[in-house]
């Protein structure tokens, strides 16, 4: 048990190690830090107030006062791309955080009873990886109407699936690992077991899973914002951007492409910071790199 303990403290300096050989990731997390930085600091990196119209400088393209241009309203797009980085982060991240909970959970619990609980568990989760993850989000969020909370829920629910995939597989191969057998003739009940011994080891799989499906979660998120079953205006969201900038497409280019290409580098910036965590956890790969 004091080796497994030592495996696990050591995991941190090898994620260091491979994020510092992987030139890529650096990207990544520089990307991802500015898209952070800029949603925490909106109040004082934003120019103008995100619901604040100027009629008279309607669809003005982007100039020295409105750097991005302005909407259909005369709203700033940069102060609205700003405020609308908080909502595009703080629902990814929760909905994740919570797929993650509750899938890993789910998961161990699968993997660690086997018999009828796995079998009604795995039933589950292939009926929700029979839907496509934004139609499953869609009808979820058409079911509880658009809100905050409810995009929140909708998107989790969407992201539960793959996270008891991950956290079952290797629940079954460490449950029969001796430092578990050790526990169990010390009299360790099953709860113990699992969440001091088993996800201890595992955890590092779901974090590097919930960085990858956190850039799913923004993209659902814009995706439902732009069909309407978002966040309700007048908050700036990317998704809701873009659906307002379509009808204009043409004669404002500025209104669709400017959010867009914020989804791209948010979503890149997520799928490089997992490819790395990534590789830093699969031994095959990190030797490949070394």
């Amino acid at each position: 048990m004091n080796n497994v303990a030592v495996q696990v403290g050591a995991k941190p300096n090898v994620f260091w190690l491979a994020l510092r050989k992987n030139r890529l990731s650096w990207l990544g997390i520089a990307l991802l830090l500015v898209i952070v930085l800029a949603a925490v600091f909106a109040p004082w990196l934003a120019p103008y107030n995100p619901l604040q119209q100027h009629i008279v400088a309607r669809l003005e393209p982007p100039s020295a006062e409105f750097w991005l241009g302005t909407d259909s309203f005369g709203r700033d797009v940069l102060s609205r791309l700003i405020y609308g980085a908080r909502v595009s982060l703080l629902v990814g991240f929760v909905a994740i955080l919570i797929a993650m909970c509750i899938g890993s959970a789910l998961g161990i619990l699968a993997g660690y009873l086997g018999g009828v609980v796995d079998q009604f568990i795995m039933g589950l989760v292939d009926v929700l990886l029979s839907f496509p993850t934004l139609l499953l989000g869609l009808m979820v969020a058409a079911m509880l109407g658009a809100s905050l909370e409810n995009l929140v829920i909708a998107i989790a629910i969407t992201e539960i699936a793959p996270f008891i995939r991950v956290a079952r597989a290797p629940t079954v191969a460490l449950k029969q690992r001796d430092f578990v057998e050790a526990g169990r003739a010390l009299g360790f009940g099953p709860m113990r077991l699992m969440g001091l011994h088993i996800l201890p080891n595992m955890v590092s799989d779901v974090v590097v899973l919930g960085s990858l499906w956190m850039a799913t979660a923004i993209r659902t998120e814009a995706a439902l914002s732009f069909i309407g079953l978002g966040v309700p205006p007048p908050t700036a969201t990317w998704g809701s951007m873009i659906q307002d900038g379509f009808e204009n497409i043409l004669d404002a280019w500025w209104l669709t492409v400017f959010p867009s290409v914020t989804i791209l580098l948010t979503v890149l910036a997520l799928n490089l910071l997992g490819d790395a965590l990534r590789d830093a956890i699969d031994p095959k790969l990190r030797s490949e790199r070394s």
